[in-house]
């Protein structure tokens, strides 16, 4: 016996609807812009969060304990956590959908989500928040792959990078390897982060160092790209929004401008029948499902609404629709038979 499911979202003048060859784009290369999502009242409102990120007023209690941290070790080792010291000066900041009403706007703002349930849905959970401000001559971001972090079961996830100002070569745009996502993840030595795929499951999945690491020297998953043409830079204009797919490979370069900086604001989804052993505030137990917003769709596992009360579209498919059962048939065929629920 089986439920039947037609996942249908609220309709909205505004609705961004994809066009299969979106779709497709998105699937064959790893990425796919699209250019003006967001209003321009939509990036003043992310932009004020931006400005007062970098006023300080948004901090987790995350860079407090990373500064400790930093300030315990100056070692100034090569092999060093590269992010580290962003962090500590919060040129980019973590979970902020989690502080601010604002924040978690952006992170469920619906046409944004109206791309991720075209990409990977129909049920989306909106997992991770983070504000980039990349000041003159900071930021930067080595080669990774973000399934590398963030692991989901099935591996479903999805970025979104939403420009906040004009992003060029210049200050620090992304770049990307198309058709990159085609690749496995290419796991740490060990286990302790946990795994995409199944263990032993390769002959030839060799593990990677210094995943994030400005230096190709360093990263090791440079040799992989390697194998690559060219990667392309990734210019984009305030109110663009980059969709990549988790396993592509991109990076950025510190911004070499004297007087611009480079906002973002970057937010991470899945779908919401993905099992997720994460959460970016820590959790209790073996998964950290009940922490994720769930933003689209529906699910039959554990999940959070928006603290600030951000409102989202969830599924009006209807609970009591008709069961569907397998019959088998004379020539040794199976067929669904609909099953009319009785009034």
């Amino acid at each position: 016996m089986g439920i039947t499911y037609t996942p249908k979202s609220r309709k909205r003048d505004d609705r961004y609807l994809v066009s299969v060859k979106e779709y497709t784009q998105y699937h064959r290369d790893g990425y796919l812009i699209v250019r003006g999502l967001l209003s321009k009242e939509d990036i003043d409102k992310l932009y004020d969060l931006a400005e007062r990120t970098k006023a300080g007023s948004i901090k987790p209690v995350e860079t407090s304990k990373m500064a400790d941290s930093d300030n315990s070790d100056n070692s100034g080792s090569a092999n060093e956590d590269p992010l580290k010291s962003e962090f500590v000066q919060q040129t980019r900041v973590h979970m902020v959908s989690r502080l601010d009403a604002a924040a978690e706007w952006g992170m469920l703002h619906p046409r944004v989500l109206d791309v991720t349930e075209a990409l990977i849905g129909p049920d989306v959970y909106a997992l991770q928040s983070m504000m980039f401000l990349n000041p003159p001559g900071r930021g930067g971001q080595g080669w990774h792959q973000d399934s590398y972090y963030i692991k989901t079961h099935p591996d479903t996830m999805v970025g979104a990078w939403m420009a906040l100002e004009k992003v060029d070569e210049e200050n620090g745009c992304l770049w990307v390897v198309p058709g990159s996502n085609h690749e496995p993840i290419y796991p740490p030595e060990g286990n302790n982060a946990g795994n995409v795929h199944a263990v032993d499951a390769f002959k030839d999945l060799n593990t990677v160092e210094n995943v994030s690491h400005l230096d190709d020297e360093m990263n090791t998953l440079s040799k992989v790209v390697a194998h690559y043409p060219p990667p392309i830079p990734v210019p984009m204009q305030a109110g663009d929004v980059l969709f990549f797919h988790s396993h592509l490979f991109h990076r950025s370069f510190p911004n070499r401008t004297e007087d611009r900086y480079r906002r973002s604001y970057v937010c991470h989804y899945c779908n919401a029948r993905s099992w997720i052993p994460w959460d970016h505030d820590g959790y209790e137990g073996e998964t950290g499902n009940y922490r994720q917003i769930l933003a689209r769709g529906r699910t039959h596992l554990a999940y959070a609404e928006p603290a600030f009360g951000t409102e989202v579209f969830l599924s009006e498919a209807d609970a009591e629709s008709d069961s569907v059962r397998m019959m088998g048939m004379d020539d040794g065929m199976m067929m669904p038979v609909v099953q009319k629920k009785e009034s």
